[in-house]
């Protein structure tokens, strides 16, 4: 055999092992092409359930957000109804109701009902102090300042 036949020879043997790399590198790009194809097949049937779960849960929360922002309208108008209510009871009733019981109270006083002498009894004994400058002395030290 000669030179060239060995080379070709040689070189046919590296086109055939390169071929079979090659084979090899595709069969397997095919293997991993399918797996893809059936995950994402999987994941897009589990994934439209949960969707349409996570619409119809956002469309009741939304629904019950409306809820509660009715009644936090119709709580603020009652709470309002009720401080009017109240502004207008303390008007009304607020100062006759002071006048009467500070009639009360003066119609008890000139009766004498209010005052423990005129009804015999004694008279509470009034605390002796000496306020100097807004403060009270006790009344040993009062002895020593009158001295």
């Amino acid at each position: 055999m000669s030179g060239v036949e060995v080379a070709g020879i040689i070189v046919a043997v590296f086109w055939a092992i390169l071929i079979s790399f090659l084979a090899v590198a595709l069969v397997r790009l095919a293997q991993v092409l399918k797996a893809t194809t059936k995950l994402v097949a999987d994941v897009t049937d589990q994934a439209v359930p949960l969707l349409a779960d996570a619409s119809t849960t956002v469309r009741s929360a939304r629904t019950q957000l409306d809820r509660v922002d009715a009644i936090a309208s119709d709580v603020q108008e009652v709470t309002s109804n009720a401080s009017a209510l109240s502004s207008t009871v303390a008007t009304a009733f607020g100062g006759p109701l002071v006048k009467v019981a500070a009639f009360g109270y003066g119609v008890r006083k000139a009766l004498g009902k209010g005052d423990p002498a005129a009804s015999g009894g004694t008279p509470p004994k009034a605390s002796r102090r000496t306020v100097i400058v807004g403060r009270t002395v006790p009344a040993a030290r009062r002895r020593k300042q009158k001295g």
